[in-house]
This record gives C-alpha cells, structure tokens and sequence, in this order.
C-alpha cells in the first residue's frame, strides 16, 4: 500500500448537501464525518453553525457551499452568503461560478465574480473551492477557469456540484491538474463512490473529493490496511 489510513480519509469532504436531508440525518452525518476523521464536512449552509459548534476541537473542517448550486445569484448575495459562512464559522467554502457567464463568454464578469468571494473568504482565513460544473462546459471553459482561479489564487478547483448530468471524469480531472497552477489543488465530486475510484483519482492528483459514500469507502481502507473497523453503527445517508 502507498498510502496510510489518514492520506484517503483527508481526502474526503462529507457532504451533506441533499435538500431531503433531516435534522437527524445532518446529526448523524456530522458525527460519521467525526468518528472517521475525514477533512471536512461540507453541509446546507443552514446548518453550518451547529456544524462548526460540533466539529470545534477536531481535526475536522466546516464548509458549505456559495451560489449553489447554478452560480446565478448576484455577486452581492454571493458575498453576503460568505461573509454569513464565516460568521457560522466555514473554513472551507465550495463557491458555483456564474455558469450562465461563462457560457456567455463574459469572462470580466466571471473573474470578478470569483474574486469576490475568494478575496472576502481568504481575508478571513477561509478557503475557497471553485466548482466549474463541467457536464454544462466545453474544455476551452474548463481550461480558462483553471487560468482565472490560478490568477485570483483559488484554493482548489473543483469539477461540479454533484447535481448535473454528470460529475468527475478522469479527462476532466487530468485537464484541470494540467492547467490550474501548481499551487491550486483540484477536487473532485459526484461519481466517486467506491474507494478504487478515490484512489484512482488520487493517482491524477486530486487532493479532496465530495462523496457521501464515506463510511463504506473508508471502511475498504481500514481493511485492506490490516486496521480495526470503526463501529459508528449509523448509516450514512446516500446523495450522489
């Protein structure tokens, strides 16, 4: 084995994000993403401040997400929802670009965009994510994305929201590590289910994926480690 139990379980940001999520189900999920030290817990902004109350302490993040999940909120409402995630305590934030712009070509609009909520965050010690939502773009988008976060100095690129067509795919990820500046990391969301896909893309050079399928892929690990199982005992909830 090439890597340790804790290289893939900081892969991972928990998310709970399905707008069918209960209270219960956040509860359970939160306390899941503690019990297997995953990176972050990525959840409904709504929650986030009872996230971060219970994630204090722990090697765990909170994040949440800016503009999900079609990026076509005013740059104003995207600002005042991070300055809100910062109040409730976000360290990590998962912003959706103007996906209409970018199609558009007003790539001045896009980058002040992005610019807004990566500088507000980065201001106060956050991090950002910026989700592209690849299945809507062609590879002269995702490539010029990639240009534009490395310029405003993004904290990862990220391939979608986990609620398009479509999600991660190995040419998109093998793009995006291509053209995003070393110092950008990439993640990946929505397809990656199974810990052969984690490892699989982390071999592509991708640092965190989305999944909600955590407990199952993190339990492989621990096994195919030689390591204990952790007995949480709930059943994640599934989303993508």
């Amino acid at each position: 084995m090439n890597y340790t139990y804790l290289d893939i379980a900081k892969m991972i940001d928990h998310s709970l994000l399905n707008p069918t999520l209960t209270t219960d189900d956040l509860e359970q999920g939160i306390q899941l993403a503690l019990a297997y030290d995953v990176a972050s817990v990525c959840i409904m902004p709504y929650y986030l401040r009872r996230c971060a109350e219970l994630l204090r302490g722990s090697n765990v993040k909170a994040s949440t997400t800016i503009g999900f999940p079609h990026g076509g909120q005013a740059t104003t409402v995207k600002i005042f929802e991070t300055r809100q995630a910062l109040l409730d305590g976000g360290q990590e934030l998962d912003m959706v670009v103007n996906v209409s712009k970018v199609l558009s070509g007003d790539w001045e609009y896009v980058t002040d965009d992005m610019r807004a909520v990566i500088a507000t965050a980065q201001d106060e010690g956050a991090q950002v994510k910026v989700i592209f939502e690849n299945a809507y773009l062609k590879d002269e988008h995702k490539i010029r994305l990639c240009e534009i976060a490395s310029e405003l100095n993004a904290d990862w690129v990220k391939t979608s929201t986990g609620y398009a067509a479509s999600g991660a795919t190995d040419e998109d990820l093998i793009l995006m590590r291509k053209h995003a500046a070393p110092k950008v990391k990439v993640k990946a969301a929505g397809g990656i289910r199974d810990l052969d896909a984690l490892l699989r893309v982390r071999a592509l050079g991708v640092t965190r994926c989305g999944a909600t399928r955590t407990a199952s892929m993190l339990d492989e690990g621990r096994k195919r480690l030689g390591l204990e199982l952790i007995n949480f005992g709930v059943a994640a909830p599934v989303g993508y």
